[in-house]
């Protein structure tokens, strides 16, 4: 299946206000810490998928109940697809298109998709490679999700090193990008 990377859109922070509300609404009766949005589609003026990826963040005790109140809610929950402490979903419908995951707080996995987002924010220069390297991979009608995925590593890499994380987190990010399709 080809890869579509597309402008950033205005609609976006709006898209992500609108399934976050929702997404509180269903979450009303858990204690959670923050819903994030992460990914390329929250960097203004980064090209992406047109996917939003949103990260509710709970204390690990809460996870149970925040599974619950998104099935609930219509959320189909597909478990952790590999990704300890990252419980994913797929939502009730496509408008707009989301990756929607319950995330234990404080783990590497948020850490990272903050950090990811902070530096690419606050450095245009990145944020620009970044987007150049994304949109000539999926200029490739051959691309597949893993070799995007791979294709992205060193430009990420480069994202991080500029970012607050210890010098053991990156490693650790290295190395589970280098063996992970997601």
């Amino acid at each position: 299946m080809p890869i579509t990377v597309v402008a950033y859109s205005d609609e976006w922070p709006r898209q992500y206000d609108n399934v976050a509300s929702s997404l509180r609404e269903m979450l009303s009766q858990v204690s959670v810490v923050a819903v994030e949005h992460v990914g390329s589609t929250a960097v203004p003026g980064l090209a992406a998928k047109p996917i939003l990826d949103i990260d509710v963040v709970v204390e690990r005790e809460h996870v149970p109940a925040a599974i619950g109140a998104l099935a609930a809610g219509g959320y189909v929950h597909v478990g952790d697809l590999g990704m300890a402490d990252r419980e994913a979903f797929r939502p009730p419908d496509v408008n707009p298109v989301r990756h929607v995951y319950v995330c234990v707080e404080g783990t590497l996995h948020v850490r990272n998709h903050l950090a990811v987002r902070s530096v690419l924010r606050s450095h245009p220069d990145l944020r620009d490679a970044y987007g150049a390297v994304k949109r000539e991979l999926a200029e490739d009608p051959a691309m597949t999700i893993d070799r995007y995925i791979a294709g992205k590593s060193e430009i990420l890499q480069a994202v991080l090193d500029r970012s607050e994380l210890t010098t053991d987190d990156k490693a650790t990010i290295r190395e589970l990008n280098a063996t992970s399709g997601r």
